[in-house]
């Protein structure tokens, strides 16, 4: 219980928008028919007035769930009061029934304090609903479990989300420990590389000064390159708890080994390499071998009748691209998102200062477009 009375709200709930004017709209429109053609309504149809301007709660629902929950709720509760003590009778507006979707909207976005407010609200709603309308025990119960039913709704809805979202950063959190370690990698061997030569210019130094002035130009080479990818890097990692699995460094000429296997398993994937990519950094290579690697699999998985694969890899002036595309057909769910390994991958080359786009191509296939640019120095 404390730790439901705990959770905050959601954050940055969506803003309005034209959906929220119809369904506005629509309640009038059913509210003023109800008014026009019910009959025996208490106090005519006046009452209706009331029950169209309570509609226009639900366009601050989102934003202020408590405070709309409450206004529209409390508003009816009066009202059916009034009719009551007036009349003998309460309004029982069937549009009234908008209020479930306030339900809905308090316990997808409020804070645990405010839902547990709300549901004194609710209560309150019901307890005069009863006393205003006593039709049963089976009457009451039923009208409590569709009170409650929306609630439990947005609730749900309200954690599915959140563990979607926590998968997600877990996975972008992921991608960036590879790539902390990819970097850990490249630096190693880079460091290495100036120690060797700085043992072979203090050996010959002595006897060839100007062999170990070459020496020198070599080490100055590899530092420069070792301190250009370091600061293209070190500035957007982040430090994250927990110790992912290991991850390789891998190379283009990977991907010929890629392709194979996944032409033997019966999926055809050609290679087209364009431009100079052979002395691209590690960590870019293996960028681009991840991007090829998820959507290759992800095309063999994915992709009904998908008779080929095609792999584009080229390098312009300033920085190298991957296109992975295949002409199978997906389902509707599966063409509405890229799943979690691209969502990874699209961290990655984000990280990298890259861009990353995955959709539908216009006749049936699927394309997945990753281009990283090359650290300063080297374009």
């Amino acid at each position: 219980m404390t730790t439901l009375l705990a959770e905050p709200a959601v954050a940055d709930p969506p803003r309005r928008v034209w959906r929220d004017w119809v369904l506005v709209g629509l309640i009038t429109f059913g509210t003023l028919l109800e008014g026009i053609f019910r009959e025996n309504l208490v106090w005519g149809p006046w009452p209706m007035f009331a029950v169209v301007l309570l509609g226009f709660t639900l366009l601050w629902r989102r934003q202020h769930p408590l405070a709309m929950t409450a206004v529209s709720m409390g508003a009816f509760i009066v009202l059916d009061q009034l009719a009551r003590l007036i009349e003998g009778r309460p309004v029982e507006a069937y549009t009234s029934a908008f209020l479930l979707i306030h339900v809905y909207a308090l316990f997808r976005w409020a804070s645990g304090r405010d839902c547990a407010r709300g549901l004194g609200v609710m209560g309150l709603a019901f307890a005069s609903s009863l006393l205003t309308s006593w039709t049963g025990v089976v009457d009451a119960i039923a009208g409590g479990i569709v009170l409650l039913f929306p609630a439990v709704l947005g609730a749900e809805v309200r954690h599915l989300v959140q563990r979607r979202e926590r998968t997600r950063d877990e996975v972008k959190a992921r991608e960036r420990e590879f790539l902390a370690r990819e970097l850990h990698d490249t630096v190693a061997h880079h460091v290495s590389a100036i120690a060797v030569q700085a043992q072979a210019g203090r050996a010959i130094g002595a006897h060839d000064p100007r062999a170990a002035l070459d020496v020198l130009a070599v080490i100055e080479s590899e530092a420069s390159r070792t301190l250009a990818e370091m600061r293209s890097m070190v500035g957007t990692l982040r430090r994250r708890d927990g110790i992912p699995p290991s991850s390789g460094q891998y190379a283009l000429a990977d991907i010929e080994d890629l392709a194979t296997s996944h032409t033997a398993a019966g999926v055809p994937v050609d290679i087209e390499r364009r431009g100079d990519l052979d002395d691209l950094p590690p960590m870019l290579q293996t960028a681009l071998y991840r991007v090829a690697q998820e959507s290759i699999t992800n095309a063999r998985r994915h992709a009904r009748r998908a008779t080929r694969v095609d792999v584009l890899l080229t390098r312009d002036s300033d920085g190298a691209r991957v296109s992975v595309t295949d002409d199978g057909e997906r389902g509707p769910m599966i063409a509405r998102s890229t799943g979690y390994g691209l969502v990874g991958m699209a961290e990655r080359v984000s990280l990298l200062g890259g861009t990353f786009e995955a959709g539908p191509t216009p006749d049936r296939g699927w394309a997945v477009h990753a281009r990283v640019p090359l650290p300063p120095g080297q374009a």
